[in-house]
């Protein structure tokens, strides 16, 4: 199984899982077209998507599902709480899923879990080719039992690290804005994160990547040593999703 990002933070996301004849499309944050030009870069043909899974409906997530799904046939799979919130000409390529129960989308098993944040019925997810499992978290305000039993002995991990404390509350964001970000319904600071690292089970894990890190209010030299630490692993080693080139493929392998 093989992962990458075409790009994450507030101005759009969308990360790729790929096994056997599977490519599936985590969210789709940039317009159809920017999404098609992204999709070049790792020579993939929109067509050939097995289809997108989205996470919730806020706009760096949904922007371009409507046209790109209509544009290329693609599947579109959603919460009800989020499928209600998507555009009634997509509604007859949804295909809705519980919180609760794993479902299969060709080669690939999706394992969803119900997270906090400021959404109707908001999911991330664990992917798994029956050996591997490779773990998605972002857009959440706080941890759960559910997400640390969730994310636990995954072989790859791509966690959300929004901002640094310091730097939201002395920057530019309007106070309504600190406070959503901040909220036990907002994103994740780089210490809670760090803190989700050290409860969980990482002895499996051969990848760790960053996500959605905030460009105005979180820095990569603030991130890296603080999931080194704990992880106690080399920095270099922390990978980091940019907004503009996401990152490239990552391959989990039989260790």
């Amino acid at each position: 199984m093989r992962f990458a990002s075409i790009g994450s933070g507030s101005r759009g996301n969308a990360t790729l899982v790929s096994h056997g004849k599977t490519t599936l499309l985590v969210d789709c944050g940039f317009s159809a077209r920017e999404t098609e030009k992204r999709l070049q870069r790792f020579e993939i043909d929109p067509s050939t998507l097995s289809g997108i899974v989205v996470t919730h409906e806020h706009g760096d997530h949904i922007s371009g599902v409507r046209v790109l799904a209509r544009k290329h046939k693609l599947p579109v799979y959603a919460t009800a709480g989020t499928a209600a919130c998507l555009s009634a000409d997509v509604m007859s390529l949804v295909k809705e899923f519980s919180c609760h129960e794993t479902f299969s989308i060709g080669d690939i098993e999706v394992q969803p879990f119900p997270v906090p944040h400021d959404a109707r019925e908001p999911s991330q997810f664990v992917f798994s080719d029956g050996q591997h499992r490779l773990g998605l978290l972002t857009d959440v305000g706080i941890s759960t039992p559910v997400i640390e039993q969730a994310l636990s002995a995954c072989d790859a991990l791509l966690l959300e690290a929004n901002h640094d404390m310091d730097m939201l509350d002395n920057g530019e964001y309007p106070d309504h804005l600190k406070y959503r970000v901040a909220g036990r319904l907002g994103h994740l600071n780089n210490v809670q994160s760090a803190k989700i690292l050290e409860k969980i089970d990482t002895s499996r894990l051969q990848h760790i990547v960053a996500m959605h890190l905030s460009e105005k209010n979180n820095s990569p030299n603030i991130v890296r040593p603080l999931f080194a630490e704990a992880l106690n692993c080399d920095q270099s080693w922390i990978g980091l999703a940019e907004q503009e080139a996401g990152f490239d493929w990552r391959e989990i392998t039989n260790s």
